[in-house]
């Protein structure tokens, strides 16, 4: 089977849940005999020099790259609120890509297009045009679900007006571009019934972000030590931005007055000075890190404080996937069944955090049971090369009902 995968932002390095999603699900492809090929936007924001890929970043056939300039501008910002097209699509739209991908189909004959997030949903004309493989949507999140949450979030009256205003454009969009594939891969069971309920009739399968365990040893030694907290993300994501800015204004300061020798350790790639400035008592800012496995490995506790957001998050796998006792939302657990205080920690507010840090504090014999038991969770339910099987059967089941017809 070939599958043209086609990207908004280089997959690599693996500092974001989307590039892990991308690239998991390319390798397990490639590992079941599937050839992949890429054609990535290389944006100035993730851009990437590919003369830098590791000598393991290898299960492409091919791999190619146009550059994409897909920074907000406040001049196009601006006449966008004049048109009734979405911003955050626009800004992706490139001349430059579309001549390439024509070039590869023209080329190649492929079986599958693989669209990584919506972003990419502007091409299927073209690729209509001039292949007739079976077009795939992956959905990372549903789009905007993620900007419904922020805007409600929001209280200052204009910046939320225009959020609003944002919002309603790309769920427009997102919604008249559903029936435009012949294959939904939604990240979650719960995507999956909002894009049903949204009107999507096509065929689907639920394909989850996948694991390669041999990536991910846990460090139980972590709970020998005294508690201390992790917290990693892209930091130019705003919803990680807001969490970690609600968790630092609600939950620390009380946090630290309880136990004052609780330390917080932040690390993540594009942070803004707001974060790299941070001044508060306890907090040890780490910027981008060489390897954020060893970054969760050497906490006991890892917090993912999201208050918006959609599809699965990456962090989470990751985090249990190392065997550590994961405190986070019930929006940050969206699309992973574990079960608090069973294979994570839960809370919603402010009160609920506090009364999570201080079970750790009062319970630590329990936390290696929870991480030990948060390891083998992942371990069963999202290996990469099981979760790419199921999407690879489907794929052939259209492939079969093509060649039919």
């Amino acid at each position: 089977m070939k599958i043209l995968q086609l990207t908004k932002k280089f997959p690599y390095p693996l500092k974001d849940g989307e590039a892990i999603a991308i690239t998991n699900l390319g390798k397990a492809m490639h590992e079941l005999g599937c050839e992949v090929t890429l054609l990535s936007m290389n944006t100035k924001k993730h851009y990437f020099d590919l003369d830098q890929l590791p000598a393991g970043f290898n299960h492409y056939k091919n791999i190619h790259s146009v550059a994409v300039d897909s920074e907000l501008k406040l001049k196009d910002a601006f006449f966008n609120l004049f048109s009734e097209d979405s911003y955050h699509i626009s800004r992706f739209i490139s001349k430059d890509f579309e001549l390439k991908l024509v070039k590869l189909l023209q080329e190649e004959r492929f079986d599958v297009v693989q669209l990584e997030t919506l972003y990419l949903a502007p091409y299927i004309p073209a690729i209509r045009q001039y292949s007739d493989a079976v077009v795939a949507m992956r959905a990372h999140n549903v789009e905007h679900e993620i900007w419904e949450r922020i805007a409600k979030n929001t209280p200052e009256k204009l910046k939320k007006w225009y959020l609003e205003h944002l919002t309603d454009k790309l769920k427009k969009y997102e919604i008249e571009q559903l029936n435009g594939y012949d294959v939904l891969i939604p990240i979650t069971e719960r995507d999956l019934l909002k894009f049903k309920g949204l009107g999507y009739k096509n065929g689907a399968e639920v394909t989850p972000i996948g694991v390669d365990q041999s990536h991910y040893q846990p460090d139980f030694g972590t709970f020998e030590k005294d508690l201390s907290i992790s917290f990693i993300g892209s930091l130019d994501w705003m919803p990680n931005q807001e969490g970690l800015q609600w968790f630092l204004k609600e939950v620390w300061p009380k946090a630290v007055q309880q136990f004052p020798n609780l330390k917080l350790h932040i690390a993540g790639r594009n942070a803004p000075d707001w974060i790299l400035n941070l001044k508060q008592k306890n907090i040890i800012v780490h910027g981008e890190v060489a390897s954020a496995a060893d970054f969760v490995n050497a906490h006991a506790l890892t917090v993912v404080p999201l208050l918006s957001g959609s599809g699965m998050r990456a962090k989470i796998l990751e985090g249990m996937a190392l065997g550590k006792v994961v405190l986070t939302t019930s929006i940050g657990l969206e699309g992973i069944d574990a079960r608090h205080q069973k294979e994570v920690l839960l809370a919603d507010t402010a009160e609920d955090f506090l009364k999570q840090i201080q079970y750790c504090h009062e319970h630590k014999e329990r936390l290696i049971e929870i991480g030990k038991r948060a390891h083998t969770f992942i371990t069963q339910r999202y290996d990469n090369l099981q979760v790419a099987r199921r999407l690879a059967e489907t794929y052939k089941t259209y492939l079969m009902e093509t060649v039919e017809r």
